[in-house]
């Protein structure tokens, strides 16, 4: 399993980070390695709902199905799905003086053939986990 964690500030509020965050969607923003993201459910968001992720990981596109497992008022969960992976990201949140402190928390567990090569992505998920302290601050603090 390859697990990839960073935390980091912003000078957003809890509420605007997790409002902002809950929707995947917006994961075009933030996420440098996410193509397209599109809700496949509709009404609000809440627990059990959907979306379409397309990210480009080594030059080639990935395709997962994610879900929301979990949301509260400083913590959200999303699950993405495919016949070689799964992926886990949790998100949590803390106040702090200026504005919020992110914890960004990412599980990837290759399936199959594809789980032997995991040792070898390591550092290709660390450094992408870098780059999205990057963005995500950048298109936090410009909210």
């Amino acid at each position: 399993m390859i697990d990839v964690e960073r935390t980091f500030e912003v000078r957003q509020p809890v509420s605007a980070v997790v409002d902002y965050l809950k929707d995947f969607a917006n994961a075009e923003e933030w996420d440098p390695g996410t193509k397209s993201c599109t809700r496949t459910d509709a009404g609000p968001i809440q627990v059990g709902s959907t979306w379409h992720n397309v990210s480009e990981f080594k030059g080639k596109d990935t395709e997962l199905e994610y879900r929301l497992v979990e949301m509260t008022d400083s913590r959200l969960k999303f699950q993405g799905e495919n016949k070689t992976a799964t992926s886990q990201d949790t998100i949590s949140v803390q106040a702090t003086d200026t504005g919020s402190a992110i914890t960004y928390h990412a599980q990837i567990e290759f399936h199959g053939l594809a789980k032997l090569a995991t040792p070898f992505l390591k550092s290709e998920f660390e450094e992408l986990g870098d780059k999205t302290v990057q963005q995500m601050t950048s298109v936090l603090n410009a909210r």
